[in-house]
């Protein structure tokens, strides 16, 4: 792949991922991702097919800029229990964001997980790949596995609460959650 096919790439699941993030998967056409990107329409066909196509090198880049984000909250916290907690900090961060609009894995399940198979395996390995995560972390603090699905659950809660009421104080709530089951979970009450 040369330089320019790789920025055209690069520049084309960057403007779907802005699309879809802003109007969803199926009200977005190829024209519209054209117009974004400022690739021609030939050249995004020749770098993806489909739109199918293009949405799973979205999502690709979605769960890239997830565990990215995810490292960098977890980089500055210096116990097992600020790293487990730092999942939620970094929740609030990206639901204050302007262009939040939930979690785009969940998004494109709802909008297309009925008739898509290979969305569906995507976002299952991705939430699976989250839930290893968060597992990796329980079984560091030494805490009971049975702790991991739980804090994944309010994570994974809490993006859908604060797209749908617009309000990011769920990631507090959250946190929040998450501090009373590990501290119930370490103390065995």
């Amino acid at each position: 792949m040369t330089t320019d096919t790789a920025a055209d790439r690069d520049r084309i699941v960057e403007a779907a991922d802005r699309l879809f993030n802003r109007s969803g998967v199926q009200a977005v056409g190829m024209d519209a991702v054209r117009a974004e990107s400022g690739v021609p329409l030939k050249r995004i066909y020749a770098a993806f097919p489909s739109k199918d196509a293009l949405l799973l090198a979205v999502l690709h880049h979605r769960s890239g800029s997830w565990d990215a984000g995810l490292a960098g909250a977890a980089a500055t916290a210096t116990t097992p229990r600020e790293r487990l907690l730092a999942v939620y900090d970094f929740l609030d961060e990206w639901f204050r964001g302007n262009d939040f609009r939930g979690c785009g894995f969940i998004n494109a399940f709802g909008e297309l997980g009925g008739v898509s198979p290979e969305v569906v395996d995507l976002v299952r390995a991705q939430k699976a790949s989250f839930q290893a995560y968060v597992a990796d972390l329980v079984d560091e603090l030494g805490a009971p596995p049975l702790l991991a699905p739980q804090l994944a659950l309010l994570a994974e809660g809490a993006q859908t609460t604060a797209a749908i009421s617009g309000d990011p104080v769920a990631a507090a709530h959250a946190r929040s959650a998450a501090e009373t089951l590990i501290d119930v979970a370490l103390t065995g009450r």
